[in-house]
């Protein structure tokens, strides 16, 4: 543990600390009172309503969607399965700037929408309820379906031989076992529109502001420290209470249910009822997931002769100091730095955690490597400028930054990938290994690394594609010479005329092959069933 607290103490806590007393702390004296007048302001009262209320109803309209395509893919066996489960959680590994762009493309100036009937929604809140639906569909699918699929069918036929309506059983054997999981999923993707920033920014324009938002109109723009850090401390309760919730939420789903191999539960569709259904999810996918990216493509593609993406290659000395592609070889740079990072970090903190003689303190570190997540990017960001800017962590020039900051939202993902597998190995193999006379190091790497191996290869590809996609901290630390992807994509779309908003548009395709690869790639990794994990 000793690296991972060190690694989180240094570059999460000590940044976040500094930013909350730069704004707190006049003349070495702390102005609690500012936070009462701040939370008074009508105009920060409307930015705290709009978050809430934004995410609660992104995480309905999300549950409403994504509840039906949880069933097919748990229960439903149909061709290209799998290949539709890939194409559904691709949009959940996008960065958020390529989300906001995507939706830009279909509904905003010059979409889709506009060309065809001259609508336009994207300085409308139902711009970004569809954009947070688009982000997040892939979560309820996997958290709700990934039990669903595991759960015993012949207790809800029990209770239908018994003279229960289908409708009844549903509710009352399916449902109940459910309850945790779609808890479980209802609270995450309330705390990812909660901290909503790229698609706010992107599709909210002056009108709308999220919490995340305002914190970097206030740091960036209005340079108001004191209304940031505490809009700051007010989203680090309100996670806080989130992820608490959750930390229950996911006590509750290990409690013991009856559950089987998940291809004993899947059948092809029987009945004009499931016949309907898969249709309907189809049509969902197609006009939610599909239909955004398939006009982001087509945008790019708008200049004759790939003109958009040629256009690329040019320094034009006023939106870049370099060539916008060469933010491409910048993001792939950092992200493996990011990547190698969160995997050293997340994997020592997993094997700690995963000890079964691990201490409360031990246990109670793994609800904090969630607030990573949760708390404004923007402040970690900012943070890092302010408070390693003298010796010996004097960062401010340095590359490293970056990709310190993917780390920080990397290594999470890793811990959670790891975990569960690091706890399934039999610690009787580690206890004959030591009494055959093999050193520690040497046990983990004949018994655990050939167990946890493919684990590990997953979790190192969640991390790359995260720390690929991460905007709120890097578009302060991002130096101009070298920015990365979402940086560049978000600078373009700040600028008038065409040509920057086709080069936008062809940056955001190339991230989202990008992102799109290494998912499929997981996926591969996932369903292949010759190893030995």
């Amino acid at each position: 543990m000793a690296l991972p607290v060190a690694f989180f103490a240094v570059f999460f806590a000590w940044p976040v600390a500094a930013i909350v007393a730069r704004g707190l702390k006049v003349d070495g004296v702390w102005q609690f009172g500012r936070m009462a007048d701040v939370v008074a302001q009508p105009d920060i009262r409307h930015v705290l309503w709009f978050t809430t209320w934004q995410a609660v109803a992104s995480t309905a309209l999300t549950l409403l969607l994504a509840l039906p395509a949880a069933y097919v893919f748990a229960r439903l066996d149909f061709p290209g399965r799998h290949l539709l489960r890939a194409v559904v959680t691709v949009p959940f590994v996008l960065p958020t700037v390529v989300v906001g762009t995507a939706f830009l493309a279909l509904v905003g100036r010059g979409g889709l929408l506009d060309d065809l009937w001259g609508v336009r929604l994207d300085t409308t809140v139902w711009a970004i309820l569809l954009a947070h639906v688009f982000f997040n569909y892939a979560v309820v699918v996997r958290t709700v379906g990934g039990l669903w699929a595991q759960l015993d069918p012949r207790q809800e036929q029990a209770a239908r031989m018994l003279g229960a309506s289908p409708l009844r059983a549903w509710r009352k054997v399916t449902l109940p076992a459910l309850a945790p999981a779609v808890a479980a999923a209802a609270l995450m993707v309330f705390l990812f529109t909660f901290t909503s920033f790229g698609v706010v920014q992107i599709l909210g324009g002056p009108t709308f502001s999220t919490l995340e938002v305002e914190i970097y109109r206030q740091t960036s723009e209005v340079f108001d420290l004191s209304t940031a850090a505490v809009l700051t401390l007010v989203q680090f309760v309100a996670v806080g209470a989130i992820l608490a919730v959750h930390a229950w939420t996911v006590r509750r789903r290990e409690t013991a249910l009856r559950l089987v191999d998940p291809k004993m539960t899947a059948r092809r569709p029987r009945g004009a009822g499931q016949w309907a259904l898969l249709a309907g999810v189809l049509v969902t996918v197609a006009l939610l997931l599909v239909l955004p990216l398939g006009v982001l493509v087509q945008r790019s593609l708008d200049a004759p002769g790939f003109g958009y993406y040629r256009a690329l290659t040019d320094a034009d000395g006023g939106t870049f100091l370099v060539a916008p592609l060469h933010a491409v070889w910048i993001s792939l740079e950092y992200a493996f730095a990011a990547t190698a990072v969160a995997v050293l970090i997340g994997g020592l903190a997993a094997a700690a955690l995963a000890r079964r003689d691990a201490g409360r303190l031990v246990r109670g570190f793994d609800a904090l490597l969630m607030l990573p997540l949760g708390v404004s990017a923007v402040t970690v960001g900012f943070g890092f400028l302010i408070s390693l800017d003298r010796p010996p962590l004097d960062l401010r020039q340095s590359w490293v930054l970056v990709p310190l900051a993917q780390a920080l939202v990397g290594a999470p993902f890793v811990v959670r990938t790891m975990l569960p597998v690091l706890r399934a190995v039999d610690g009787r193999l580690r206890e004959a290994a030591a009494v055959l006379g093999a050193p520690p190091w040497r046990v983990w790497r004949e018994v655990d690394l050939p167990l946890v191996r493919r684990a590990l290869l997953i979790a190192a590809g969640f991390a790359f594609a995260v720390s690929l996609g991460e905007f709120g901290a890097t578009v302060f630390i991002a130096r101009p010479d070298n920015p990365t992807l979402p940086v560049a994509v978000a600078r373009l779309l700040s600028r008038p005329g065409d040509l920057n908003y086709g080069q936008a548009m062809a940056l955001s395709t190339i991230l989202m092959v990008v992102c799109a690869a290494a998912l499929l790639l997981l996926e591969r990794l996932r369903t292949d069933r010759t190893g030995e994990f």
